[in-house]
């Protein structure tokens, strides 16, 4: 379990900063391009986990690379090259501070929140008596504020508007590229027996343009349903059969862990961290229709730091 990409510390040619966030590391090169080292870190419930899963980098990246490249007719997007297995190099944006979260199905934290008796998420109303995992008549968009530190917190199409976080014109074009991105994901889904359940996107402005930034459609950022099956376990008011981190924070859940002050995060086994590598590994073949490759991790740090730097020599 040693191989797993807990931390980095790289200083590359014309670097101005680094950010350490829970998953990924972030290399700002000359203010002009960003170097995303996407780690094997692993955070659930705002909390970064203590152990690494192998490999969970390499899954996360290449499956945001791909739906990058099949969704920029849509959206100009901040990638440009992909290096490295666990890194992606592209455009230095301005972040806006709002995570636009959409949502197909009452899963997760929309359904913790229903079952709770609010019928108000984020400004959308939602009508009485949904059962969990139910689809929603339409798609609805629940965003949540980017927090530096802490936790993301709901919030309001509205309230963005009304403290200025985003401007109500470039709202509605967030709002637009967000409803049609899930559609094309919904799509894709589909296409591999899979249901896009929800998901988060996140968005950057460069020079007045704005790009679709960080990762898209990975199991960090959407939960994923199998389609066969679906409606028989929604009948019976049984658990979906799932594809996303979900199963990892159950696993807290019932080892009780939420987060919340004073709890402590339980003793991940060895056997317990290879088992959430392979459901990666399967998450990545499943979503991408592709087989994963598993690349050397002998020297791990050495190998991401050559590939950058042949990159960086070719701009």
């Amino acid at each position: 379990m040693s191989n797993a990409l807990t931390r980095t510390d790289f200083n590359f040619p014309g670097q101005k900063s680094v950010y350490h966030g829970k998953v990924r590391d972030v290399y700002n090169i000359s203010d002009d391009y960003l170097v995303m080292v996407v780690s094997d870190r692993i955070s659930a419930f705002d909390v970064v986990l203590p152990k690494g899963i192998p490999y969970k980098g390499q899954v996360l990246n290449q499956i945001a690379s791909k739906f990058l490249d099949a969704t920029a007719d849509i959206v100009p997007n901040w990638k440009i090259a992909s290096p490295d297995p666990n890194v992606t190099v592209g455009h230095r944006c301005e972040p806006y501070k709002v995570e636009m979260v959409i949502r197909g199905y009452l899963t997760g934290h929309a359904w913790r929140e229903y079952r709770s008796g609010k019928r108000l998420l984020c400004g959308v109303p939602l009508p009485d008596g949904m059962v969990e995992n139910q689809k929603f008549s339409q798609p609805i968009i629940t965003p949540t504020t980017k927090a530096d530190e802490g936790h993301d917190e709901d919030i309001s199409r509205e309230e963005i508007i009304a403290k200025g976080l985003v401007s109500r014109e470039e709202y509605e074009i967030l709002e637009d590229y967000t409803r049609k991105l899930f559609e094309r994901g919904t799509k894709m889904a589909a296409e591999k027996g899979l249901i896009l359940v929800d998901t988060k996107y996140e968005f950057g402005n460069k020079e007045g343009k704005i790009y679709l930034i960080d990762e898209i459609h990975t199991p960090d950022s959407s939960r994923y349903f199998y389609a066969d099956g679906y409606q028989e376990r929604l009948a019976r008011g049984e658990q979906q059969k799932q594809l996303s981190k979900e199963f990892v924070r159950q696993w807290l859940i019932e080892n009780g862990f939420q987060g919340k002050e004073g709890q402590q995060v339980p003793e991940m086994s060895d056997e317990f961290v290879q088992s959430v590598t392979e459901r990666y590994i399967e998450l990545f073949e499943n979503i991408t229709g592709d087989r994963f490759e598993r690349s050397d991790l002998s020297q791990l740090h050495k190998r991401i730091e050559e590939n950058v730097l042949d990159f960086l020599k070719s701009k």
